[in-house]
This record gives structure tokens, C-alpha cells and sequence, in this order.
């Protein structure tokens, strides 16, 4: 399934990537993502950070990624856990946001271990392939920034070219939001935000959303895909391990009722709250 490496060049006529963004401990929905994958047929597979955060059991996500052979970078999840960092900079300035990251970090390091916490710190912070001239750069929250918020509404045009520019990419690939688009950009370039399989996109829906990312030539798609799982024994899971109700309200409903302050009017006005 990871035929695409780092650096190599794929001089087939279409190749296609899958590209998990933040899982969150979402050990359901990463089982039920990976089937839909191998079904598809993607000739390579990333994971974009996050591996943790709201969900239960957090050692359970690297040792599938690590047994599937499945590579991937650092998110900010990673940085802190590796480095024993105290929170999760996620990147929230809001006092509300704050309280909900730090429970759902201090939950994912009590239950990490050692051994996948220095598995962590191997992981590189950015990822760059090369797939038929053009050139990729997998990132988690931007190029810039390891936490920074990439969203649809709040990030124009010119500002996304520019990025492209500094970081020498045709395709730039982030998470960090829970959001997914994409934005085709003038002269070639474009940015994708891949979503996240670790809960639901505030949209009312259940199912969670991970992106296949086609270049074929001088064209490249971006499709996300809708990925059904067993929702209703994730929530028992964390009700069993005592996280958050509003945590597990999410779950249950695909309505965010947390970090909600991060989100610009625009993307939260889709929301329920």
C-alpha cells in the first residue's frame, strides 16, 4: 500500500495518495479508514499527526500505524508528548478551548507509553515527495507553523500562493483544523486540508473524513471520503474511561461542542453552536 516514498518520483500516468489527518484516538475509525483504503487501491498512505486527543486508549493508534508499515509526521500532539511537554500547544488562545485541550492531553500522556512517546520524536515534522514533477509537502498545522490553523474562510488566496512560493511546493497537505478543503491556486499549486478521522466535521453527520489525493500529469484532485464506523462503541469506550461528555457528545451527534472559539465566524456558523 506505501509504494510513494520521500523524494521519489513517480513517472506513472496517475498516482494516489490517502491522507489520514488527525486520528485522536480514534482506533475505530482508523481500522474502518485503513479497510476503505486497501479497497480503493492507493498506491501510498500518510498519517498527518495528532494520534491522540479526545478519544480512549491512546497506545492503541501507533502500534496499527507501526504494524501496517504506515508512515507519517508530527503534529503538535506528538512534539509535546515527545518532549514531555506540559500541554498540547494546540495553538488555542481561548480560556474555554484551553480547558478542554489540557484534559484531553493530560488523559493521552498518562496513557501513552514511553516506548510510543520516543516513537514519536522520530517522526519528521514535515514530509516532502515528489509525484510526477510535482512537489508535495505534507505538513501538520502549515509549513510555517506546527500549530497553526489553516481554514477555508480565513486563509486567501494570495496568502496560500505565498505560502507555496516560500516553501518551494506545488501541493501543500495540513490537518490541525478538523476541516477539510481544497483550494486550486494560480501557476499549478494547491492546498489541501485533509480533515480528520478523530471526530466528525461539525456538520451533524456521524461518519468521519479522510482525503485521496490524485496527480495524474499536470491535474491534481483532491476527494474526501466519507468513512462510517462503529461511532456508538467509540462513545462507551470513553464513557468507560470517564473523558469528557462533551467529548462524547460530539461523537454521538457530529456537532463540535468543544474548541469552538478557535473557529472564524464562517466555519462556526455551519455549526450547531
Amino acid at each position: 500500500m506505501n509504494k510513494l516514498s520521500p523524494q521519489s518520483s513517480v513517472l506513472s500516468p496517475s498516482t494516489r495518495i490517502a491522507l489520514i489527518g488527525g486520528i485522536y484516538s480514534n482506533y475505530q475509525a482508523l481500522v474502518a479508514t485503513l479497510s476503505d483504503i486497501a479497497h480503493r487501491g492507493a498506491d501510498a498512505t500518510y498519517f498527518l499527526g495528532d494520534l491522540g486527543a479526545f478519544g480512549p486508549h491512546p497506545d492503541r493508534v501507533p502500534a496499527l500505524l507501526i504494524e501496517r508499515g504506515i508512515p507519517g509526521i508530527q503534529g503538535n500532539y506528538e512534539e509535546s508528548l515527545a518532549s514531555g511537554a506540559s500541554d498540547c500547544n494546540c495553538g488555542y488562545t481561548d480560556p474555554r478551548d484551553n480547558v478542554y485541550a489540557q484534559l484531553s492531553y493530560d488523559y493521552t500522556s498518562e496513557h501513552t507509553s514511553n516506548a510510543y512517546k520516543q516513537w514519536m520524536g522520530t517522526l519528521p515534522k514535515q514530509l516532502r515527495l515528489d509525484v510526477d514533477r510535482k512537489r508535495v509537502l505534507l505538513s501538520h498545522g502549515s509549513p510555517r507553523r506546527i500549530n497553526e490553523f489553516l481554514w477555508r474562510s480565513t486563509s486567501p488566496d494570495p496568502f496560500l500562493a505565498r505560502l507555496c512560493d516560500e516553501h518551494d511546493a506545488d501541493v501543500i497537505v495540513c490537518t490541525h483544523t478538523g476541516l477539510h478543503w481544497h483550494k486550486a491556486l494560480g501557476d499549478g499549486c494547491h492546498v489541501v486540508n485533509a480533515g480528520v478521522i478523530g471526530r466528525p466535521a461539525n456538520d451533524g453527520r456521524t461518519n468521519v473524513w479522510y482525503t485521496m489525493l490524485t496527480i495524474a500529469n499536470d491535474d491534481v484532485a483532491a476527494e474526501f471520503i466519507p468513512i462510517d464506523y462503529d461511532h456508538a462503541a467509540l462513545a462507551r469506550e470513553m464513557r468507560e474511561e470517564r473523558l469528557p461528555e462533551e467529548f462524547i457528545e460530539t461523537i454521538e451527534t457530529g456537532w463540535w461542542t468543544t474548541c469552538l472559539e478557535a473557529l472564524p465566524p464562517k466555519e462556526r456558523a455551519r455549526g450547531r453552536f
